[in-house]
């Protein structure tokens, strides 16, 4: 290689890296920055599961009255598509009936045991009375303003309609982010309704980190409005340190290293992303000066 070459080919190397570099910090140089309707530094997940059964009306009453700033909550369609609120499709764990929730009319489905794992933390149980699983139409009427984070479970075109409907009924769509870590399901989501606000799917979240160290990340038009993601160390809430191998160990913090990037929280807060990371019931946003 020539000497001029050599100087293009570190000229242009150096000025990839200078404004990559700037856009980073001050990416509104380029992007503009997203209208945040509402803040939610503490998210419910499934209402604040270990404090009350998950995903029932009295564990959002609960999480609403000591001040949470948004509910999170999974959807499922029954066979009379009627949309309703609850983490699993099959209700073994959280019923002890081995059936599928879209196999049952809504009339039909069991009650939830009196005291449930939690499913995220080792050794823990939520227990309450309130044992109903609910329609996602009563959680919109109980909490008309409210902000609602809602998790598609299932590739359903007729549930991803059907929230749709119901988030435009009870005008929702300033105050309701949805998706899914699956990508078709996100996709599907924006496609139904490009209103409201959709989260990062697990692939996307991939593409983003892949993206921020190549240094592409700054200029790249993102879409999302949410990124949330769980922090690697809850795997060692799930099991016992002791039984973990050292190259599980490894991964763990691998994980950490490489995800828990405050440049990278940083670079999506200016740009108006909301990020959010959970460790246990609750999800809390990163919070940066901008």
């Amino acid at each position: 290689m020539s000497s001029t070459a050599a100087f293009y080919l570190l000229s242009t190397l150096g000025g990839y890296l200078v404004t990559s570099f700037l856009l980073l910090k001050y990416p509104t140089l380029l992007h503009q920055r997203k209208k945040q309707r509402f803040l939610g530094k503490h998210i419910s997940h499934r209402g604040g599961a270990g404090e009350n059964l998950e995903n029932t009306m009295a564990a959002f009453q609960h999480a609403v009255k000591i001040g949470t700033d948004m509910l999170e909550l999974d959807c499922h369609i029954t066979k009379d598509e009627q949309v309703v609120v609850s983490h699993d499709e099959n209700l073994k764990r959280a019923t002890g009936i081995n059936v599928n929730i879209s196999d049952l009319k809504y009339c039909e489905l069991p009650p939830y045991l009196g005291k449930l794992d939690v499913s995220f933390q080792r050794a823990c149980q939520c227990e309450g009375k309130d044992n109903r699983i609910p329609l996602l139409k009563e959680v919109f009427e109980a909490f008309p303003n409210t902000p609602i984070n809602i998790d598609i479970k299932v590739n359903n075109n007729v549930l991803i309609k059907k929230v749709s409907e119901l988030v435009k009924e009870y005008n929702r769509e300033h105050i309701t982010v949805w998706g899914n870590a699956s990508y078709e399901i996100v996709e599907k989501c924006y496609k139904e309704n490009s209103d409201i606000p959709i989260l990062f799917s697990l692939q996307r979240v991939l593409l983003i980190l892949g993206l921020f160290f190549t240094g592409l990340l700054p200029f790249v038009p993102i879409r999302e409005q949410f990124f949330e993601i769980p922090m690697p160390s809850i795997i060692l809430k799930l099991k016992e340190p002791h039984t973990m191998s050292r190259s599980q160990k490894f991964l763990i913090w691998l994980s950490d290293v490489l995800l828990m990037r405050k440049a990278l929280f940083d670079h999506l807060t200016a740009r108006g992303i909301q990020v959010s990371f959970w460790n246990d019931a609750f999800w809390k946003q990163h919070s940066s000066p901008v």
